[in-house]
């Protein structure tokens, strides 16, 4: 299919605002997901709408990205925040809003691609009223949510079911990594069709800056040994890992050490108050002359953060893919990661950072004081890095990847779907 007769194709993302400043509540990895994936698929022929919720009376309520590729604000519920385990109630509403929008404007969409199981339900339930093709990425799953959570939410076995039912009805479940489609084999159901293709990360604009500019552009004195975790203020985050594991560090005592966990919060908000906890812990250990808490890292800053540090921490519970880690190689810098999920797949240990067991301060302690002492091999890891990013993780790549599988299905019957209960 060459790139004149290539067709309009809808990706959905109800809780996650493709347009939305990143670091704010509920604003992450499915974001730039949806948003860099739009627009490469754009840039290579496609027309490409983003659909997502309108939750905000200021929000505009179509953002032109570019040629080609717009987000579309839908209202579903109150145009305010809702929670995202609490949106599903309003998934009806943006369905018929959905398909308003496709009528008033005269677009057929041949396919779509949802994102988390929200949106999941959304694709099924448009698939019953047309004929159209399904494409899913789940960005988390709940089997493996909930087993890692004491308290099971109302809402798991309405989810649950749909990410069974959207794995055996799509056309092609998308993962990210090798190991979360063995998750979804395992844990959801032995049918249906995966195809991995994983994330990807800007290589232009992450590793543009060398570390020496990079900590003058910040105020950081070139001697520091800078430890730096960028992400929501979440629980499942880990970020209580990393504060007890910097305490614990053997390098604390040389008086170098410089923590920086940047994250956006709100006051009141569950981020916020997981922020006002964090930093309660860093009063606790002694730690808040060396720590700094800078808010949401805008996107001009974010890979001057990177280049700055000599370590980046992502110490989450779980990640299906985890963005942030390729970010950090993309600019040459070493991680440290726990060892779940994708996390596996994309920090290879002893090449391009160290892996060490989810909630296990003692061992990231260990990790990182490994990177911090040997500046040599830091930069080597950091070097090994980057060259994996450039090889496996760019959207232009992953655009491309995902546009032949587009067309492979557009080429072949749709699927019968079947009953859907939700």
């Amino acid at each position: 299919m060459d790139s004149s007769s290539k067709q309009h194709i809808a990706l959905i993302s109800v809780h996650g605002d493709p347009a939305v400043e990143i670091g704010k509540e509920e604003a992450g990895g499915q974001n730039v997901y949806v948003r860099q994936v739009g627009e490469a698929l754009a840039q290579q022929g496609w027309h490409v709408d983003l659909f997502t919720r309108k939750a905000s009376p200021e929000q505009a309520r179509i953002v032109e990205h570019g040629p080609r590729c717009r987000t579309i604000r839908l209202t579903a519920g109150s145009e305010a925040f809702v929670p995202r385990q609490e949106i599903f109630e309003h998934c009806h509403e943006f369905l018929a809003q959905l398909l308003r929008f496709q009528e008033q404007e005269g677009v057929e969409y041949s396919l779509v691609h949802t994102n988390y199981w929200l949106s999941a339900w959304v694709g099924m339930e448009w698939k019953k009223r047309q004929s159209i093709k399904q494409v899913h990425t789940y960005h988390s799953l709940g089997a493996v949510k909930y087993s890692s959570v004491e308290a099971i939410p109302a809402i798991a076995n309405t989810r649950l079911e749909i990410e069974k039912n959207v794995l055996e009805t799509s056309e092609t479940v998308v993962a990210t990594s090798p190991q979360e489609k063995e998750h979804m084999r395992s844990l959801v159901s032995p049918e249906g069709n995966i195809e991995i293709i994983p994330c990807g990360t800007d290589i232009h604009r992450f590793g543009s800056i060398g570390r020496a500019e990079a900590r003058k552009k910040l105020g950081i004195n070139p001697e520091e040994q800078v430890v730096f975790y960028v992400g929501r203020f979440d629980k499942r985050k880990g970020i209580e890992t990393l504060v007890r594991a910097v305490g614990r560090s053997q390098l604390r005592g040389e008086g170098k050490l410089r923590l920086i966990i940047g994250g956006g919060s709100r006051p009141g908000e569950s981020d916020g108050i997981e922020r006002d906890r964090i930093e309660g812990i860093v009063a606790e250990l002694g730690m808040s002359d060396f720590t700094c808490f800078p808010g949401r890292i805008g996107d001009e800053l974010l890979p001057i953060y990177y280049g700055a540090a000599d370590v980046c921490v992502v110490p989450s519970h779980y990640e299906p893919f985890g963005l942030v880690a390729i970010e950090a190689m993309a600019s040459g810098t070493p991680v440290v990661a726990s060892d779940v999920g994708g996390l596996q797949f994309t920090v290879v240990p002893e090449q391009t950072g160290l892996l060490a067991p989810a909630k296990d301060d003692a061992a990231f302690a260990a990790a990182i004081d490994r990177i911090l002492a040997n500046p040599d091999w830091s930069n080597q890891l950091g070097f090994w890095a980057r060259e994996r990013v450039e090889k496996m993780f760019s959207w232009d790549g992953v655009a491309c990847q995902l546009s032949e599988l587009y067309t492979d299905l557009l080429k072949q019957p749709a699927k019968t779907l079947a009953s859907v209960k939700a």
